[in-house]
């Protein structure tokens, strides 16, 4: 406490009054110079005894910012008592907590982080891995028809590469925030159109039957690029859900609560322990018919939420998977 030199100065200061007044005192009357001397003393005590406790609560203080600064799991929790320091150990305990927070979230994220890297490592290693195969048939087949046939399998890996990093450039520039959504008036009828129009082949070439019930009028605000991004994932993995001869039916809704888009698939559906995690990403799911790589549905939902909507997955009581777009009015 005497190493606080405003503490020493005081002290000082109090003794020369206290021995000045002792003095005049004295020269007064004995009497008045001995309650003098007794009052000094008492207030000096006084004073001491309160500035310690102080002093003390002030180490505690400085006692838990230095267990937080060296990573210590304790908290400090401030008394009931009122007054600046039970204000100053209030804060503090915020502070502790807050940081605690912010380093688990932190430790979180490198988990996260790492775990990411391993997903898309082993997403990349399986198409490379075929590939390399690939490449290897390639160069020793002589016949001209199974050349043709490894080096359109070659492109379909390629073309899987491709799409599987460009989804990942799109999830990480949507997680760094640095996506801007624009706001505008977009027909649901052209962002259904929007969105099937580069799967109409695929879906001829599988024999795929679609069904749109898409009434003219119907709007919704948002980003009509993305959010075409967004139902082409979903009508993608309807349709390999659906798989050949399969059928798949879209229909927009629209009431004073909400504008909407169903879309149901005749495939298999989902298993229940599976519907917490379908838009997980790098969850692929547990069917035989879960080739893809856990990114379309994650894409899917990142880019609905952040425009204001919500998008959720289930089985259709006629059997096959529905999905349900919808943003408030």
């Amino acid at each position: 406490m005497f190493r606080n030199r405003e503490v020493r100065r005081f002290a000082v200061l109090f003794a020369a009054v206290a021995v000045t007044a002792a003095v005049i005192g004295f020269l007064i009357r004995p009497a008045a110079g001995i309650l003098s001397l007794l009052s000094s003393a008492a207030f000096g005590a006084a004073f001491y005894a309160f500035t310690r406790a102080r002093y003390q609560k002030i180490a505690e203080v400085s006692e838990q910012i230095d267990l937080v600064l060296h990573h210590a799991d304790r908290i400090f929790i401030g008394g009931s008592d009122e007054g600046e320091l039970s204000i100053l150990q209030s804060e503090v305990t915020k502070m502790t907590l807050r940081l605690r927070e912010q380093n688990d979230a932190l430790k979180q994220e490198k988990a996260h982080l790492a775990d990411s890297l391993a997903d898309i490592a082993h997403q990349l290693r399986t198409p490379l891995t075929s590939l390399n195969l690939v490449l290897s048939l390639l160069a020793n087949q002589p016949d001209a028809g199974e050349r043709k046939a490894l080096l359109r399998e070659a492109e379909e890996l390629l073309t899987q590469m491709d799409w599987l990093l460009t989804s990942l450039l799109k999830l990480s520039r949507l997680d760094a925030g640095i996506v801007v959504f624009q706001s505008e008036r977009v027909d649901v009828a052209s962002l259904v159109d929007a969105a099937l129009r580069p799967l109409q082949i695929p879906m001829e070439l599988h024999d795929v039957s679609l069904r749109v019930d898409a009434p003219e009028g119907i709007e919704i605000w948002g980003d009509a690029g993305w959010l075409s991004e967004a139902l082409r994932n979903i009508l993608k993995n309807c349709m390999e859900s659906a798989g050949d001869h399969g059928k798949i039916e879209v229909v927009c809704e629209d009431n004073p609560l909400y504008a909407g888009i169903v879309i149901h698939d005749s495939g298999a559906g989902f298993e229940r322990e599976e519907l917490p995690r379908l838009f997980d990403r790098f969850y692929r799911g547990k069917g035989t018919n879960a080739a893809g790589y856990g990114i379309g549905l994650a894409l899917c939902k990142t880019i609905i939420s952040r425009q204001g909507g919500t998008v959720t997955a289930g089985n259709h009581p006629q059997g096959g998977a529905v999905f349900s777009i919808r943003f408030l009015k």
